[in-house]
């Protein structure tokens, strides 16, 4: 990752650069986005805004400009007015931009728990999908609509979602048996944390054998298989198995903030103030605007870790 670039040094590089007219050459919003998009992923926020806002002064209608800046709003907690920015977004994305910006704002409602405003959006995207015959987009998008479902408490939706990507995905033709593992091993994963929530563990124990079972053909990549000590630290988790669920959540994805969350939280339980607030701060620290960051960010902003 490079040095951050502070405001003014890229103030003062926008004010000398050629591109913006001091020799007759335009400026080109588009490469301002990209650049912006860039600095997002990088986690420097502001000098990010500076260049989405830099790129709406010379292309008002870049609609890339105000979803980035909509998101860095979210990930600053600033949601009523990251929605304004995301809803303009929106209004000029044209046709192919449109799922993204439908489910940008899917996201930005998930920032608050607000399921039933996030499932507006992600139910527009999946019935564009449906339409536009992309049956594998459309599965992972209701997959998404049952996760916000889910870590919002409301199992019944959890599982209606997550079963209508499941059977969204066995539209797809001609699947590889890579394919047929990967969302016969989603599927059980999800009846596994919906049995979890729902505090039946015999029924989540079976649905993590079947996860166990289809990791275990080695059919799948790495990064589907390292889902498996999600699976069982969350079920842990939310069985009230604190010790297993650290040292389940401990193999897991240590850069992905949810499981971070969940961690921090078992942390929290066995009185490990110190340690939990460690976990909250690099939570804070990942940059990105996703359900893992929607559903861990504004905990760890609320324990005070922000710095």
């Amino acid at each position: 990752m490079k040095p951050p670039i502070s405001a003014v040094a890229i103030a003062a590089l926008l004010s000398l650069s050629p591109a913006y007219g001091q020799t007759g050459v335009q400026a080109d919003p588009a490469a301002l986005v990209k650049e912006g998009q860039k600095l997002e992923l990088e986690g420097q926020r502001a000098e990010a805004t500076a260049l989405y806002k830099k790129a709406l002064e010379l292309n008002p209608s870049e609609f890339h400009a105000h979803l980035g800046i909509g998101r860095i709003l979210d990930v600053d907690g600033k949601y009523a007015e990251a929605r304004q920015h995301i809803q303009k977004g929106i209004e000029l994305a044209p046709e192919t931009g449109q799922n993204a910006a439908l489910s940008t704002m899917g996201v930005a409602y998930a920032f608050e728990g607000n399921a039933a405003e996030s499932a507006k959006y992600y139910q527009k995207v999946f019935d564009r999908q449906i339409e536009s015959g992309a049956p594998e987009a459309a599965a992972g998008t209701a997959n998404g609509l049952g996760r916000v479902y889910l870590e919002t408490g409301d199992t019944a939706n959890a599982e209606k979602w997550y079963r209508t990507g499941y059977e969204t995905a066995q539209k797809i033709e001609k699947p590889t048996p890579e394919d047929v593992d990967l969302w016969e091993m989603r599927w059980q994963h999800a009846q596994a944390r919906i049995a979890a929530r729902r505090k039946q563990p015999d029924a989540a124990r079976k649905h993590i054998e079947n996860v166990r079972a289809i990791v275990e053909k080695g059919t799948l990549d790495e990064g589907q298989r390292a889902s498996y000590p999600y699976l069982t630290g969350y079920v842990a988790f939310y069985g009230g198995r604190t010790d297993d669920a650290i040292a389940e959540l401990s193999k897991a994805d240590q850069e992905d903030p949810f499981i971070l969350s969940l961690l921090a939280q078992a942390y929290e339980q066995k009185n490990d103030q110190a340690r939990a607030r460690e976990l909250y701060k690099k939570i804070l620290e990942i940059p990105g605007h996703s359900l893992q960051v929607a559903f861990s960010r504004p905990l760890a902003a609320r324990k005070g870790a922000a710095r």
